[in-house]
């Protein structure tokens, strides 16, 4: 799903720019130029951010165990 309309970013780009280093709004914005124009997709950038952050914890506390 588009997540960015301005960009053109989807969801799935920004989950697979976390997963491979990208822990932070501030670092997607960079990365794949999301917020940069009307902000618009702020919320659910945060959203798609907190829940792939949620389950690299998870995932990582699995590997522990």
């Amino acid at each position: 799903m588009y997540v960015c309309i301005c960009k053109a970013v989807t969801d799935g780009q920004i989950k697979e720019a976390v997963a491979t280093g990208s822990a932070s709004v501030k670092d997607l914005k960079s990365r794949l130029g999301v917020m940069g124009c009307c902000g618009k997709c702020a919320a659910h950038v945060s959203k798609v951010v907190g829940e792939c952050s949620a389950c690299q914890q998870k995932a990582e506390k699995e590997c522990l165990t």
